[in-house]
Formats: structure tokens, C-alpha cells, sequence
């Protein structure tokens, strides 16, 4: 379709069942969206006034629920697509070059006749959609380029993973309109993680990756990370009579890459002792049994972190169950154990080299005191700054959100909904 079809197939409504899917149907939601999608469509056909032919795609942030810091160890989690996500205006052609301009950012160019590793590039975007392209390139899928310009309402440093919307986003595109699809949502995610690791220099887990494509309330189980088992929820916390918030704490970043890097590595150190690579590959167990013998060899943090992911991965599993038996009161009791073991055992609420610093368990004991003994909260995502999720009864939810904003500002607390489809192309 043209972008002047778009705009009006939007701005008319004729696209509402479509947002309503991606985003609810509130009336302000949709009047937000509409909105939202012609002005990207504008940006578009200003930054490449000679594409007529226009393809729409979206691809959602995530809420991490249960399972913190287990997917790096093939271990179990339970996480969810949200209604925050990146879109893209998109038109293709055969340059072999993939522009890509995202809001507030310089344009990317990248030459699809050198799919190599550009170390130049490590830590940008433009290494991610180089990675991605080579991936699909290494299958045997014909990538000759496209413009795209793309805007997302999933902020950096959020906690609800950007970077894995935006690689979810790419690999959309590219499985739509070059593949047939063929990829799907499972490989996307592995081509996502693989453009990550590889390309864009950053260790992670295929947990982001994974829930972003895949959508939905999901349980993931990392055994093995080449077949995951995946089991859907269709459980709405909305009509449960609960929302999901997430704060953003305003702790910086900056500085915390060894802090996050201690936690795989420590873990690592332990499985190690056992002969093997990951944790999961140790039978728990025989871990708990050789805790004296470890003691002195390992430091104190590692095994206690491993003792946190054997009780994580458990938990993970117990939640799973508890919502698939709709007892949200054992769930919640759940999320609160894993709240305690990430402060106690991980140790990933605040930098140990920045000890004043400690936003996120000020929220977590400002939020303990509000909810009192109702919903539950944790620490959300990698931990040591950024933010934190609470389950809150609808009823009280508004209050929560003053509560949090006069803390840390307006805007500061997301009231999420959980998004049922992973990467997603509009149709006309």
C-alpha cells in the first residue's frame, strides 16, 4: 500500500482491530496510536520521499516475572510481551543496503555485499541489523535491502529490553518479506541472540529475545537452548483483578557492565567445579552436597548466587504451575521469594562499588509498604539500577502510580498490559 492508503486506513479506524490486539482498546489507546503510526508513516515518506510501496511491522519490549538471571544458565523463566514496542515503516528494494533510521538517532547504513563482524560497529545498532542480515544470509535467504524508519515506545534502560524488540523487529522484517516466514518466531529469537553475542559484542541469555517473538504470557525452559520448551498462558492479571507496574528507579547505568558480568561468571565458576559449562547442567542435589567442599574455592557470592539460581529455576516452575491453576495468592508468594533471593543470594539490587547508591530497593521497600500483604514486588530484569515490578490490585493502582511518580518523577511508572502475539506485519 501507499503511505497516503496507510494514513487514511489509520486515521479512519480501519486498523483499530489490529491496534486493539497490540495495544487494547481504550479509547485513549487508540486515538494514541492511530496517531502514532501516521506521524511514523510522515517521517518516513520525509526521510525517503521516492519509496512508494510501504510494509508496517511491530515487535514488543518484555516484563520479566520469574527466573532472574537463569536463561544465561539454560535454566526455566517465565516472562511476558507488553503493549510498549518498536514499530517500522518499511519499504524494500534491491540496493543491497539496509537504511534504517530510528527516532532521535542517526541514520544506519549497512553494505549487505560485507556481512562480516565490523568491530567499528560493536555496541550499535547498525552491528545488530548486521548480524541479523548475516544470520539469514548464512541460511540461504537473499537479503538485496530496504529503508526503514522506526520509532519505539520502549525506552532505553527500561528494564523491558529494547535492544531485543529492536532485533525482534529486524528479523521480522526480513523472515516476512524474504523468507515466507519460514523462520518463525523461535529462530528469530536465536538469530536475534546470535546478532547480539557475535555482532553487537554483548554477552546475554535468549530470554529477551525469545518472549519479544514469540509473545504472550510465557514459561521457557532453556535446557536445551536449540529446542526450547515454551508453554502459553492465556492468564490476563486485568481481568484478575491486578496490574503489572514497572518503575524506573533513575539509577544510572553507567559503570555497572562488571557488575552484570560478575553474575554469569561467578555462576560459571561453580558449574566449572562440577566438570561443566552451565549450572543447569548440575544436578542440584549434587551442588548442595558439595556446598563445604566448594566453600574455600569458590568465593562466598558465587556459591550463594548458585544457590539462588537452583531455587530460581525451581521457582520459575512453581509459578508457571501456580498461574496455569489460576492461584494467583501461591504466585504472588512466589514472585515474593524471588524478590528476597535476588536481594539476599544474587545480590543485584545495588553496585557493592556504588553503596549509596540503592534506588531500587528504596522502591521495593516504598512499595512493600504500600501493598502491605497484597500483589507482590521484586527487583526487575539485570538488577543494580534501573527497575522494579509490582503486581497491584486494580483498585489501587492509580494511587500506586502517584505513589511511585512522586518518588521518581512523572512518567517514571509504566502500567503495563500483556501483549498476546510476538512480531507482528499489518496486512491491508
Amino acid at each position: 500500500m501507499k503511505a497516503t492508503e496507510w494514513t487514511e486506513a489509520f486515521a479512519s479506524g480501519k486498523m483499530d482491530d489490529k491496534l486493539s490486539l497490540l495495544y487494547g482498546n481504550a479509547k485513549t489507546t487508540l486515538e494514541q496510536q492511530r496517531q502514532r503510526y501516521v506521524d511514523a508513516i510522515q517521517a518516513f515518506t520525509e526521510l525517503y520521499p521516492e519509496r512508494e510501496d510501504l510494509y508496517i511491522y511491530s515487535a514488543p519490549g518484555r516484563t520479566e516475572v520469574g527466573g532472574n538471571h537463569t536463561d544465561h544458565q539454560h535454566g526455566c523463566v517465565l516472562a511476558a510481551a507488553v503493549n510498549l514496542d518498536a514499530i517500522a515503516i518499511v519499504s524494500f528494494h534491491e540496493d543491497q543496503v539496509i537504511r534504517l533510521k530510528s527516532a532521535n538517532y542517526p541514520q544506519d547504513v549497512v553494505d549487505l555485499t560485507d556481512l562480516s563482524v565490523h568491530l567499528a560497529e560493536m555496541g550499535k545498532s547498525a552491528a545488530l541489523i548486521r548480524g541479523i542480515a548475516a544470520r539469514f544470509a548464512e541460511m540461504g535467504v537473499s537479503v538485496s535491502g530496504f529503508d526503514a524508519y522506526t520509532t519505539s515506545s520502549v525506552l532505553s534502560g527500561s528494564g523491558l529490553s529494547s535492544s531485543a524488540a529492536f532485533e525482534v523487529l529486524v528479523g521480522t522484517i526480513i523472515d516476512q518479506y524474504y523468507n515466507e516466514g519460514k523462520a518463525g518466531a523461535v529462530e528469530i529469537a536465536k538469530i536475534g541472540q546470535y546478532a547480539e553475542n557475535r555482532y553487537f559484542g554483548k554477552g546475554s541469555g535468549l530470554m529477551d529475545q525469545m518472549v519479544s517473538s514469540v509473545g504472550g504470557f510465557v514459561y521457557i525452559d532453556f535446557a536445551d537452548v536449540e529446542n526450547p520448551k515454551i508453554q502459553q498462558h492465556n492468564l490476563d492479571f486485568e481481568h484478575a483483578g491486578y496490574h503489572i507496574c514497572i518503575t524506573d528507579t533513575k539509577g544510572s547505568h553507567a559503570d555497572l557492565t562488571e557488575d552484570y558480568v560478575s553474575i554469569p561468571q561467578e555462576m560459571k565458576q561453580v558449574a566449572e567445579q562440577f566438570g561443566k559449562q552451565y549450572l543447569r547442567e548440575v544436578e542440584p542435589a549434587e551442588f548442595f552436597d558439595a556446598i563445604p567442599k566448594l566453600h574455600g574455592v569458590c568465593s562466598d557470592r558465587a556459591i550463594m548466587r548458585a544457590v539462588h539460581f537452583f531455587d530460581e529455576n525451581r521457582r520459575a516452575l512453581l509459578e508457571n504451575n501456580a498461574l496455569a491453576a489460576d492461584n494467583l495468592d501461591f504466585f504472588f508468594d512466589l514472585v515474593r521469594q524471588s524478590g528476597d533471593s535476588s536481594a539476599n543470594l544474587l545480590q543485584n539490587l545495588y553496585s557493592c562499588r556504588k553503596p549509596t547508591e540503592q534506588g531500587i530497593p528504596f522502591g521495593i521497600m516504598m512499595s512493600k509498604r504500600f501493598l502491605g500483604k497484597s500483589g507482590a514486588v521484586r527487583v526487575h530484569g539485570g538488577g543494580f539500577a534501573g527497575t522494579i515490578q509490582a503486581f497491584v490490585p486494580t483498585k489501587v493502582t492509580e494511587d500506586y502510580v502517584k505513589e511511585m511518580e512522586a518518588l521518581y518523577g512523572a512518567g517514571s511508572c509504566y502500567v503495563l498490559r500483556i501483549r498476546p502475539v510476538g512480531g507482528f506485519s499489518f496486512q491491508a
